[in-house]
This record gives structure tokens, sequence and C-alpha cells, in this order.
């Protein structure tokens, strides 16, 4: 997009973590906000953080999963500013679980969120976006949406095919006003980890709670907020965010075999270290 002045951007998941900073960074380059969250309280400060820069916003209590909720939302934010020029499909939760552990229910619920609150925010947004004279699309994905990993089937799942649709729709959109950029991020100083849910019991959420706090010691959401917007500026067709994600990427292009087995036998070995500590710990 050549600018951000005066335009208005929809960001899903904006109560907190990299779509609180991304609204509020397109907020400081001029654009109007309507952002949405099921996280009245969170959306609420949000908000007031954006009124603070001097910019209109709007709030919109959304649950992304819900098909005809969605549909309104869309109706809501042309009634409150008119048009859309930017959608941002960032809300997102995770399960922690082995897949035979895991919860169908868990599995349908984060699908819903992850992969249909994408589709659904593309699907009723374009129309209004194709009449703007330019407009943009970001979708998150995940660096778990450029491999698999342990413990992240469901989540895995759902980047992967947030992955693939995003760069369907950019080819599809391609000679149109409209860009689209996939996002990658990394680990992100949010709090997806410690809302996450958990199947497995006990020690699955031990897991949780040690991932959970190694979570705040990441990259700042704000960091991965300015890549974000870089990507719309320049329409990316993807935006890579934190180390790891750039090494995984290089990883599976170089040695796309190899690194599945060489996932499973760290994880092997790492189930194996924790289950001599547990030992260790039981003969005490």
């Amino acid at each position: 997009m050549k600018r951000f002045t005066d335009r208005v951007a929809v960001v899903t998941g904006a109560a907190g973590g990299i779509g609180r900073a991304t609204a509020l960074l397109l907020a400081e380059k001029g654009c109007s906000l309507a952002i949405a969250d099921v996280n009245e309280r969170g959306l609420a400060e949000t908000a007031e953080l954006i009124e603070k820069l001097g910019r209109k916003v709007s709030t919109h209590k959304v649950d992304v999963s819900d098909k005809a909720r969605m549909q309104e939302f869309v109706g809501e934010v042309l009634e409150a500013h008119g048009r859309v020029n930017i959608v941002i499909n960032n809300a997102g939760v995770a399960v922690l679980s082995s897949f035979q552990d895991h919860k169908l229910e868990d599995f349908e619920w984060l699908m819903g969120v992850n992969f249909w609150g994408v589709v659904y925010g593309c699907k009723f947004f374009l129309p209004a976006l194709l009449e703007a004279d330019e407009a943009h699309i970001v979708n998150l994905s995940s660096l778990f949406g450029l491999t698999g990993v342990p413990l992240q089937t469901s989540y895995c799942a759902s980047k992967f095919a947030v992955r693939g649709f995003t760069e369907s729709l950019r080819m599809e959109l391609h000679d149109t006003n409209v860009g689209v950029t996939n996002i990658h991020p990394g680990g992100i100083a949010t709090d997806i980890v410690a809302s996450s849910r958990v199947n497995g019991g006990a020690d699955m959420e031990k897991r949780k709670q040690s991932t959970a706090r190694a979570f705040t010691k990441m990259m700042p959401p704000s960091e991965a907020a300015a890549l974000i917007v870089r990507g719309i500026e320049r329409n990316s067709p993807r935006v890579l965010i934190t180390r790891e994600t750039y090494v995984a990427d290089g990883f599976k292009r170089l040695l796309p075999a190899a690194s599945v087995d060489l996932i499973a036998w760290g994880y092997s070995r790492m189930n194996e270290r924790q289950a001599k500590r547990q030992a260790a710990r039981a003969a005490r």
C-alpha cells in the first residue's frame, strides 16, 4: 500500500498481543481502526490506547469462528467507517496435546478460530476491499505453518491450511487492487500459550506452564507488528518473523524429509530426559 493515512483497518484478536500491537502501529500511521475480539476488557483497553493516538476506533465483540457473527461484523464496520482498506485476520488459539489424547471437540474449536476465522474474514470483507482504491489482506499463519512439530497437530493443521489458502488467494487477486500477505511468526511474547487448552493430564499442564514462562522472554509484539506493517507496505507474499522461523524455513527447503525425522528424534530424546527426571524424583 502506498499510504496509511485515512485508511480503515480491521484487526481481529486485537485485545492483546500481535493484534493490539499491529492496531496501535496502524493508528500511529494514520489509520482508523475496527477492532474485534471475544475479550471485551482487553478490547476496551486497546481502544483506549488508539483513542489516545487521536484516531477513530470502533470495538466489536466477535467470535471469528461464528459465520453469522462475522457477516454481521462486516456490516457493523461499514456502518461505523464507511469503507475498509486493510483486514488483518490475526485471532488465534492453541491446544497442547498429543494427537492420541486430543479431544476432537478441541480440534474443531481450534480449526474454527484459526482457519475458518481467516476464511470468513477474507470472504465477507472481500467485496468491500475490492471497492477500495487500494486494499490489503493479512493472514496470520505461523512458524508451525512451515514445519510440523509434536504436540501441535491441530495448530499445525490450521496454520498449514492458512498458508495454502493465503497463497492461493494472493494468486487469484494478483491483478486486482487487493494485496495479500502470509505472516509466519515464531515465538512472540503473547498469552497464546498461557490461554491454550491442554489434553493429557498433569504432565502436559506442566509443559504448558514452562512453555508459557519461556514465551514471556521472546520477541515483543511491537517488533512483530513493525514487520507486518512493512509487509503491507511492500505487498510482500509472506513475512517471516523471528530467527527460528528463518532457520526452520531454510532447513525445510534444504532437507525436507530429514527435517521431519530430526524433529522426531529430538522429541524422543526430550521425552527420555523427562522420564529420567521423573524417575529420579520418585526414587527420592
